[in-house]
């Protein structure tokens, strides 16, 4: 029960091999600098991509968490987290030295009966 199979075969010349056959890297997946620009995500886009991954995203890390966007995010805009708290407190403990320093002063007066005078 032999049975002839035929094969035939197809031969190209150099200059029709080209025309024939494509030999670009479509397949393999390689993008043009075009074709990368059209399939980037716009601002919206990424947006709603960050919104579905959040909970996915690590709370903490050197890269690819939600510390390494803040602190990314906070150079880019120089934004200081709770500036105007830092500030306020700031004040307080600067006032608070003056209150210790003349308490200070009230004992040490008290205690050797002699009035100390600011320069």
């Amino acid at each position: 029960m032999a049975e002839n199979i035929k094969f035939n075969k197809t031969f190209y010349t150099k200059e029709d091999y080209s025309k024939v056959i494509d030999t670009s890297f479509k397949e393999l997946g390689v993008q043009s600098i075009q074709e990368q620009i059209i399939t980037q995500p716009n601002t919206s886009e990424f947006f709603a991509m960050y919104n579905d991954l959040f909970y996915d995203i690590p709370e903490l890390g050197e890269i690819n968490s939600h510390e390494y966007l803040i602190k990314k995010s906070s150079e880019y805009i120089l934004f200081e987290p709770n500036q105007e708290e830092i500030i306020a407190l700031q004040a307080e403990i600067a006032q608070l030295r003056i209150d210790l320093l003349d308490a200070q002063k009230q004992i040490l007066q008290l205690q050797t009966g002699t009035t100390i005078v600011n320069p």
